[in-house]
């Protein structure tokens, strides 16, 4: 399955498996998707990724011979460690490819931007060795380049308020804010022109509606005034990012070192969502529902009910997507997991009427004929 979307690769999973039978790639690829699905949640749902384009196209390469298929697999992901190392665990719970056993093992999980590197630099040498023959100015032509870079970063005043600025301030499309004018000069000392200060505890209006009309970072000094200003600045601008200086240090006595370090350090503002209370109507359920949402809890696993509420089977989530399609007259499914909307679909084919699980993902689409439960809804 792939995306349309393009994919940053940060790290490439390598898994080999084994299956006890001959099985073809869509077999071996509906296995890597059922027995994934639900195990933890819709931020690591291989569908989701895919389409959020933050995992590539899933490659399997098969041998057969001797009633065994032995082959690899290979997962492109522009996910964190933490997630990449999750996601490739998981892929080791696959225990069946179609209707054979299988086992799957993970070989290695490759920094596929260690080669970019490598090759980076071997390029940055070739260029520093012909810029070094070639391009390299003499001692006169340095120091007007560097007096002219000097007389062009010059302070100015911007706004009614007469506030120090760069020169860039009004034609860059991102704005730095920083206190005051000892910081303005600091700041173009290193070439960043795109600076405005607050010059005092109260925001100016020019400030303010800067942040609404460009991408504005405050870069405040590393004290308690710092702290004081930057909640002013949460309140009244729309302030995207925040660098701060080493604690106890402000930013007019940095090096620009420091000055580099500490903005591409700088943080996102993350403003908190209002939430809308879930409107979601009360409907009462068997007792046996109730029980057996107590007893799943925390073990991964499904109990599938036909309609007289008789127990069908128990299974891990895992294998709950397939099991679904392959099972008749279901009437009742309770799961400690994740109801996702391809469980959804599958519910819908199979006319199933309930699905009470641990979480509903908020991508699900609220489908006419099944009641979508939580274990919460259905314990009061």
């Amino acid at each position: 399955m792939g995306t349309s979307q393009s994919i940053t690769v940060k790290y490439m999973i390598r898994a080999k498996f084994e299956v006890d039978g001959v099985v073809e790639k869509s077999d071996a690829i509906g296995a890597v998707f059922g027995q994934t699905e639900g195990l933890f949640g819709p931020e690591l749902d291989l569908r989701e990724l895919q389409k959020s384009g933050r995992i590539g196209r899933i490659e399997i390469q098969l041998k057969s011979g001797k009633d065994k298929t032995t082959g690899a697999l290979l997962i492109p992901t522009s996910l964190d460690r933490v997630s990449t190392v999750i996601l490739a665990a998981s892929l080791e719970s696959i225990d069946r490819v179609g209707p054979c056993a299988a086992k799957v093992a993970i070989e290695k999980i490759e920094d596929i931007r260690n080669a970019r590197r490598t090759a980076i630099i071997k390029r940055a040498k070739e260029i520093l060795h012909k810029w070094t023959i070639e391009a390299i100015p003499g001692t006169e032509e340095i120091f007007r380049e560097v007096s002219e870079t000097l007389r062009l970063a010059r302070v100015e005043a911007y706004g009614p308020e007469k506030l120090t600025a760069g020169p860039d301030i009004e034609s860059a499309k991102e704005i730095i804010i920083v206190e005051g004018r000892a910081d303005i000069i600091n700041l173009l000392r290193c070439g960043i022109q795109n600076v405005i200060a607050v010059e005092g505890a109260k925001i100016p209006q020019s400030i303010i509606k800067l942040s609404k009309e460009k991408e504005a970072t405050a870069f405040l000094d590393g004290d308690r005034g710092g702290d004081l200003i930057l909640k002013e600045l949460l309140q009244v601008t729309n302030v995207k990012y925040v660098a701060r200086a080493p604690s106890g240090k402000e930013v007019e006595e940095l090096t620009p070192k420091q000055i580099a370090t500490a903005l591409q350090h700088r943080v996102p503002i993350r403003k908190p969502k209002a939430k809308r209370p879930r409107e979601r109507q009360r409907i009462l359920v068997p007792k046996r529902i109730v029980e057996v949402t107590k007893e799943l809890d925390g073990t991964l696993e499904a109990v599938l009910f036909d309609v007289k509420m008789k127990k069908m089977e128990r299974l891990p989530v895992s294998k709950l997507a397939e099991k679904l399609q392959q099972t008749k007259d279901v009437d009742t499914v309770v799961f400690d997991g994740v109801i996702t909307q391809r469980l959804v679909d599958v519910a819908n084919e199979k006319s199933i009427k309930y699905l009470v699980a641990a979480r509903v993902s908020d991508a699900v689409k609220q489908p006419l004929g099944i009641h979508l439960l939580t274990f919460t809804d259905v314990r009061g």
